[in-house]
């Protein structure tokens, strides 16, 4: 019991610090049948958005990067159906301008804040 004793104080001392941290937070964008959902999306730096295809049948979509914040290296995504996803982490506050290739009526916007 006396080695167990350092040990659970260590642990517990170090809980909040982890807590403190805070966990990444992660945006959800459905990719559907020609439109992105939400298509207007607004967001705290740091913050990852992931895109996800449905597991059924659908068209062929991807996402791209248009007009961005300057210095933010342009992204894109696979061409992909069914069963995918895709997530980048933005890190500098402005507007991002998302996409797909294939449909030109498929875009969102992505309005990331401090």
């Amino acid at each position: 019991m006396r080695r167990a004793f350092p040990v659970l104080l260590l642990v517990f001392a170090l809980v909040p610090a982890a807590a403190g941290t805070g966990a990444t937070k992660v945006k959800k964008v459905g990719i559907y049948d020609n439109y992105y959902s939400p298509a207007k999306l607004k967001v705290k730096v740091g913050t990852t958005v992931k895109w996800v295809w449905p597991n059924d049948t659908g068209d062929t979509h991807d996402v791209n990067l248009g007009r961005r914040p300057k210095g933010v290296k342009p992204f894109s995504s696979e061409l992909v159906a069914v069963g995918y996803t895709f997530k980048r982490k933005l890190t500098k506050p402005g507007t991002y301008h998302i996409y797909c290739s294939l449909h030109d009526e498929m875009k969102m916007t992505i309005k990331v804040v401090r």
